[in-house]
């Protein structure tokens, strides 16, 4: 029989002999915050993206807009499905690339646990009335390290780096988390023209010609190319990367999306609404503290701390409710 501690140790001697000299491996992990008993089956990249998946903050992302709000059909994408998307690809160029998929699948499933309802319109409003802004980024970590499991997950310190700089200024400590952050670009960039597309927003003959000849004329054929290009510039290298002409195609692809559905589209019109709504519930909560969390909250939280937790936590459903509930009048019935 099989000791009970081998099965986690083969997969680590496999990293070591399988993998790219670049890539993390969990062995030599940099650790928790609070140490733990190593498990017995799974590396400490495979404990992480369990405790995501099994975490409230992912069951939500089922009902957070990813771009179109309440849309009428079953098709569009939600934040959880763009979470699916980016951690498909993701998956797939580490795998090919050498790097470490355990590492990379547990970065892209909690990096956007922490967006808010009503998709980047509700982060916008966040970052306005709170006197510490508002980053998603960090909303994510802030749920991993704090509100989930009253105290946190305790992850790894690769899958907080990751989702902490899956965009922004600052780079991620690991290739797994560049993948990553490529990944997550190359699945809004693809989606949502596909949504777009879908909803009527654009036609398919409206994408620039440069985009179409480098990248493809289809959904799948765009993403394909993107992957296949990214594996074969850093295939063993210690570099994520696309080569100069798909990524000239991907940046153009992008500026296309923000100037005709990101920014100037008839599909974003609902957002000044959405953004009231948030905006309406931020001042009464912080107003009435005594309603969150049934004033039991993290012991380091402030007042609009607290009210921006409960709100990015929200689903879009739960947030509209929540507005009816306290500023729509109920109809009168006779007692």
């Amino acid at each position: 029989m099989t000791p009970r501690m081998e099965i986690r140790q083969m997969r680590e001697e496999g990293e070591r002999h399988f993998l790219s000299p670049y890539a993390s491996l969990a062995a030599v992990s940099r650790g928790r915050e609070r140490p733990e008993r190593l498990c017995h089956i799974r590396t400490a990249f495979q404990r992480d993206r369990d405790r995501i998946i099994h975490s409230k903050a992912f069951r939500r992302l089922k009902d957070k807009t990813q771009v179109f709000l309440a849309p009428a059909g079953d098709h569009f994408r939600t934040r959880l499905t763009h979470t699916l998307e980016v951690s498909q690809i993701s998956r797939t160029i580490a795998r090919a690339a050498g790097l470490n998929e355990d590492l990379t699948e547990a970065i892209a499933l909690g990096h956007d646990l922490g967006h808010t309802p009503f998709g980047h319109a509700g982060e916008e409003v966040l970052r306005e009335v709170h006197p510490g802004g508002f980053n998603h980024n960090q909303q994510s970590l802030r749920v991993v390290d704090v509100l989930e499991k009253d105290g946190g997950l305790n992850l790894t310190w690769e899958v907080r780096d990751g989702i902490a700089n899956h965009t922004g200024p600052v780079r991620p400590g690991t290739l797994e988390g560049e993948v990553v952050r490529l990944s997550d670009r190359i699945a809004y960039i693809n989606h949502d023209i596909d949504d777009a597309i879908r909803g009527g927003v654009l036609g398919a003959a409206d994408l620039p010609p440069l985009v179409v000849g480098r990248l493809g004329s289809t959904h799948t054929a765009r993403i394909n190319t993107l992957v296949e290009d990214c594996v074969f510039e850093s295939y063993r290298q210690p570099w994520v990367r696309l080569s100069q002409p798909v990524q000239e195609a991907m940046d153009l692809a992008r500026k296309f999306l923000f100037d005709h559905v990101y920014l100037g589209s008839g599909a974003k019109r609902e957002e000044e609404k959405a953004k009231n709504l948030l905006r309406s519930l931020y001042v009464y909560y912080r107003d009435h503290p005594e309603q969150l969390y049934d004033g039991h909250g993290p012991g380091d939280t402030t007042p609009s701390q607290a009210v921006v937790d409960y709100l990015a936590g929200m689903t879009d459903r739960f947030c509209i409710e929540r507005y009816n509930e306290l500023f729509v009048p109920s109809p009168w019935r006779r007692g």
